[in-house]
């Protein structure tokens, strides 16, 4: 479609869209909003205060286990007699506490963050699109997630406390256990915002990039998004029927996942029977290993987009890392059964499970060691962005290496449900992914405020954070090792193998809490900024992308005053004989080079 009549379509004609803005109210323009770079501010920062209460959660279960059995301090008093008699925990409420720290890091807060929030203002922008392809969509996709979020955090008001069975949500115990229900009709809201994201996303992308934009010269973060938005909508409709469905076993009495035969507290459960609980988890992992990578994609594509920025070089294999990110999608599919090794499914298809373990590893691999490579011979700016962008690598690399073992059906028997498996998962989605997610505010805020963020707390947070977060999980491996249970409301202190590892349990505590100080630095950044940051061009990182070299900062209704177009691949930095170290995707052809740029860059740049 022609670009100027993509404009008007969209209602982005440029000289009466400001006219439009300005025309809007307040509830129109700021809260009910279809811009999709409001929405996707709403998205970041409502995943922002997620992340923020399912860390607190956390601190909280941390004092629990380094000090188990005693008042909980300052805050005890709190959380009520229902929950933590005299301040002391107990047992229920640790694992709600659980629960809801896995549901909230997860589905309410990385997700919305690195889809909703920078997929949503950063994408249109690269791809040089007046909006999303379906603005009003795209402004529903918010709110039903803003209601799945309410009602998650209801769920600990309400009579039965808030879900207690995992994050996970196995059944039988699902069904039986109380709170759940709630969770359940958090996640099809939850899931429905998913699913109306990701359709909006991939006709974004195919139908509303600019001219001359063709799919080799989409930036890194757009090809990851694209792979992304698709995990969504294939991934999230089983676990939408499973929710569903154990949804009603728990209020319309089916048996979907309940067996037959069922004794709780010693009596018989009066129910019809014939269902089974392995159905629940091949439902649940069926979405739950894309879900992986729909963490992990995004934040692989702001790295990407940081580092060719800050060594002033393309990035190394950039194709190849393209064709890597959508053979992942491709593969995600296909080991969701690896979580299963302990339900005894057989040597034939536990064979198959670990070959396809073993070869999804692959494609993280090469993009992990194209992104370490493109670091070489670089003229590296380390900063804030930079920081933690490099920070992944290593980070994401642990987490990467130590879910081979859990990938190989006889490592798994003896590593399956202890506390290495929680340092592997956490060392791939917090160190690894929140980092990068960092490295994205960090980035973009010059160009959704106008304003940079202070240096000097951003590398505080930076580095206080990569010392304690690595004490907080490191130690999980040695304990997992020696065959600590994960889910011990008391830490492990009732077992004797545990014994001569229970001393770790206090060290990552105060890790913990220390990385919860060092986020202080960061939240006073944020707001601070906003309104005190210092003003910055609308190009202040000397980026070569469309949002940074098309677009005002922070870019008006309909993003760009004159339409853009793309003349070359993203990543044009340090161009032999060109005047500066970044040639603009949206800059023309030199004088005497109709062609393109191809008689100024040597053979493989492109």
């Amino acid at each position: 479609m022609d670009k100027a009549a993509t404009a008007a379509l969209h209602g982005h004609d440029h000289a009466p869209a400001h006219g439009h803005e300005h025309a809007l109210g307040f509830w129109r323009k700021y809260v009910f909003s279809q811009d999709h770079k409001v929405i996707g501010i709403q998205y970041a920062v409502t995943g922002l205060f997620f992340l923020l209460f399912g860390f607190t959660l956390m601190i909280i279960m941390r004092w629990q286990l380094a000090y188990p059995g005693q008042p909980i301090p300052l805050i005890g008093s709190w959380l009520g007699e229902r929950n933590a008699p005299g301040g002391i925990m107990l047992p229920e409420f640790y694992n709600q506490l659980g629960a809801m720290h896995g549901t909230i890091m997860v589905f309410l807060g990385v997700v919305p963050l690195a889809v909703g929030g920078f997929g949503n203002f950063v994408m249109p922008l690269q791809i040089g699109a007046p909006d999303m392809a379906f603005p009003k969509i795209n402004m529903a996709s918010y709110w039903v997630y803003f209601v799945g979020g309410v009602v998650m955090l209801v769920s600990f008001f309400l009579p039965g406390g808030a879900a207690q069975s995992g994050w996970t949500s196995y059944a039988p115990l699902a069904d039986i256990s109380p709170g759940q229900t709630s969770w359940l009709v958090g996640m099809v809201f939850l899931i429905t915002s998913s699913l109306l994201g990701s359709i909006n996303f991939i006709v974004t992308i195919i139908q509303l990039r600019a001219k001359g934009l063709t799919f080799m010269r989409l930036p890194f973060f757009v090809h990851a998004q694209f792979v992304t938005a698709f995990l969504l909508l294939l991934a999230f409709p089983p676990l939408e029927a499973a929710a569903i469905m154990q949804l009603m076993d728990r209020v319309a009495h089916t048996s979907f996942f309940l067996p037959s035969g069922l004794v709780v507290t010693g009596q018989p459960l009066a129910v019809s029977g014939g269902g089974t609980p392995l159905l629940w988890q091949h439902l649940f992992w069926f979405l739950a290993h894309p879900e992986v990578y729909v963490l992990i994609l995004p934040a692989m594509g702001i790295v990407g987009e940081i580092v060719a920025n800050n060594t002033r070089k393309p990035l190394w294999g950039y194709r190849v890392m393209v064709y890597s990110v959508i053979f992942l999608g491709f593969m995600s599919f296909i080991v969701w059964a690896h979580h299963m090794f302990m339900t005894g499914m057989g040597t034939t298809m536990s064979a198959f499970f670990q070959t396809t373990t073993m070869i999804i590893s692959i494609p993280s691999v090469v993009i992990l060691s194209a992104l370490i490579i493109s670091l070489y011979g670089g003229s590296i700016r380390f900063t804030t962005p930079m920081l933690f962008a490099t920070a992944f690598m290593p980070m994401f690399g642990i987490g990467g290496l130590t879910g081979l073992p859990l990938g190989l059906a006889p490592s798994d028997i003896h590593l399956h449900d202890t506390y290495y498996v929680i340092g592997h998962f956490h060392y791939v989605v917090a160190p690894g992914t929140i980092f990068a997610l960092f490295a994205g505010i960090y980035y973009w805020f010059p160009k959704a405020t106008g304003r940079t963020m202070n240096e000097l707390l951003g590398k505080v947070h930076f580095w206080g954070s990569f010392i304690c977060i690595n004490f907080v999980f490191m130690p999980m491996f040695i304990q997992g090792l020696q065959g600590m249970n994960r889910r011990l409301y008391d830490g492990g202190m009732q077992y004797a193998h545990a014994q001569p590892i229970l001393h770790w349990n206090t060290v990552m505590s105060f890790a913990a809490w220390g990385l919860f100080l060092f986020q202080l630095p960061f939240v006073i950044n944020f707001f601070l900024s906003i309104w005190r940051g210092r003003r910055v061009s609308d190009n202040p990182w000397e980026a070569t992308t469309i949002e940074w070299t098309a677009a005002p900062s922070p870019p008006p209704h309909g993003n760009f005053p004159i339409v853009p177009e793309a003349y070359r691949g993203p990543y044009e930095y340090s161009v032999p004989g060109y005047p500066t170290d970044f040639l603009p995707q949206t800059q023309p052809d030199p004088p005497g080079h109709p062609a393109g740029t191809a008689a100024a860059i040597p053979a493989g740049r492109h």
